[in-house]
């Protein structure tokens, strides 16, 4: 059975380290010039409050605060499965003051919806990190591996909760299902709390998700993880017993970023100022705390060298979800 790998952790670097060279101002050095955001910066996060994307921003909006000592107001702007977020970035051209605490639906959506912007529509500053996706059930589910969950697929139609109709964990399931030769039954909700709620109150029988999103349920037993979709297990406490996918004869992969981009068309100085801002918050408490408590990979990538990740993952995201 072939095995199907998408944007793994670190695979990426070796292509973003070598554009990163051979372009001009690869988003390093001092370059803060004489940008000045302000004492009141808005951090978009384009899905609801309590969602990964919503710990994300909170926490880098808070960590960024810390080494910019302006305030940074978080709005969560709902709806379209992010791209009312996005839209309202793409607003906001050329204002230094505004962030967007970014995700994959800054990929998937374009590809999937008739929306006016991609990736190359924004200014990339920061991948803080990523993870990969745990696939979950309900505590009294009867399935208890995620090999009972494909035998069951074959034969009668099981229910999978998405994040967003464009979000990770419907890339996760496209991949499972194109190499298991399986369907099943998508039902969307617009954040992964709902997901979660959805699951335990039995409206759902599986999800995948990223384990940020699901460290209370993990440690209450609300849930059970049934395999990470990790080239290799975690090792965090809380991780280190689940098996991974290939563990069980799922050779899928699939890795998820979070960051944050400002909008198309600012200032050089003000990228420079941010891009610098974002290294001085990976060296903080702050960003330990976020990538620790999120468990996280913490993977990095800045200015052009997140350009040029972001250039691969689109080539790929596209190669599942644009046939």
């Amino acid at each position: 059975m072939k095995r199907r790998t998408i944007l793994s952790a670190g695979a990426l670097g070796a292509v973003g380290l070598t554009l990163a060279a051979c372009s001009d101002g690869s988003g390093g050095g001092s370059g803060e010039g004489e940008f000045d955001p302000g004492n009141r910066v808005t951090m978009i996060v384009p899905f609801s409050a309590g969602g990964g994307s919503d710990i994300a921003g909170r926490a880098i909006a808070s960590g960024l605060e810390e080494v910019t000592g302006a305030t940074i107001t978080v709005e969560n702007r709902v709806g379209g499965s992010g791209a009312v977020g996005y839209a309202g970035l793409s607003n906001a051209e050329g204002d230094g003051s505004v962030l967007l605490a970014s995700e994959t639906a800054l990929i998937t959506l374009p590809i999937v919806q008739d929306v006016d912007f991609t990736y190359e529509s924004f200014t990339p500053i920061m991948k803080a990190g990523e993870d990969f996706n745990l696939v979950v059930v309900a505590a009294d589910s009867p399935y208890q591996s995620i090999s009972d969950v494909i035998e069951a697929a074959k034969s009668e139609q099981l229910t999978a909760a998405v994040s967003g109709a464009t979000g990770p964990d419907h890339i996760a399931w496209s991949l499972i299902e194109e190499e298991q030769g399986i369907t099943l039954e998508r039902v969307t909700f617009e954040s992964s709390s709902e997901v979660l709620a959805a699951l335990m109150g039995g409206h759902v029988q599986v999800a995948a998700s990223s384990p940020g999103e699901l460290t209370g349920q993990l440690e209450s037993g609300d849930v059970r993880a049934l395999c990470a979709l990790a080239p290799e297990r975690y090792e965090y406490d809380l991780l280190k017993d689940i098996p991974t996918g290939s563990e069980e004869g799922v050779n899928v992969t699939f890795a998820q970023w979070r960051g944050f981009i400002a909008p198309g068309g600012i200032e050089d100085a003000a990228r420079e100022y941010w891009i610098e801002k974002a290294k001085e918050y990976e060296q903080t408490d702050a960003y330990t705390e976020f990538i620790e408590s999120n468990m996280l990979q913490p993977t990095t990538a800045y200015g052009d060298e997140f350009v040029a990740y972001l250039k691969q993952y689109a080539a790929d995201v596209e190669s599942v979800l644009g046939s």
